[in-house]
């Protein structure tokens, strides 16, 4: 693996983890689910997307608005470049307890991964092991303010993620 080969390998790796925030936060299982190789191993029992895409409808139904903020990522690429590993910093800001609970958490989120590359492409190996630092219950939820109607005030909520098509499809299939 050549020197831009590597960079490239280490650019692509860190866009699958910006994605999966931004898939993951928006609810859309399709682009989350595709961010990982096909066989994609869940537990001894589970594997593949369409295992996972339940897994992750499952587990999303449990929450409501997220908003995962990635920052440091360290990865390791081995000698032929085709497989990688890598630790993501995270900190999440949580409706916990679905999208009527008045609850929200902070949480501070280390992501330990495995990366493998197929046809080019670099996906997640194997489901990503989410590991708690901490988490936290804010004193209010944000959920609870009036509309900012942005651009006209910075103090508010916005319409995201509620006026995402992938959002409003997510709770519709309940």
């Amino acid at each position: 693996m050549d020197t831009a080969d590597r960079a490239l390998a280490f650019e692509q790796i860190r866009q699958l983890a910006a994605r999966y925030s931004v898939a993951l936060d928006a609810r859309d299982l399709d682009a989350l689910v595709a961010l990982y190789v096909p066989d994609v191993r869940i537990s001894s029992k589970l594997s593949g997307r369409d295992a996972l895409r339940e897994l992750m409808d499952t587990a999303l139904r449990g929450i409501g608005v997220s908003f995962l903020n990635i920052g440091t990522h360290v990865i390791d690429i081995d000698e032929a470049g085709e497989t990688a590993t890598g630790v993501v910093y995270c900190r999440g800001e949580i409706q916990d307890g679905g999208r009527d609970s008045d609850q929200w958490i902070t949480h501070l989120i280390q992501y330990h991964d495995s990366y493998t590359r197929l046809d080019g492409q670099w996906y997640f190996g194997a489901n990503r092991k989410h590991l708690l630092v901490a988490g936290y219950e804010q004193a209010s939820s944000p959920l609870g303010l009036a509309p900012a109607e942005w651009p006209k005030n910075q103090i508010g909520m916005g319409s995201v993620p509620a006026d995402l098509q992938t959002w409003q499809e997510f709770w519709k299939e309940q």
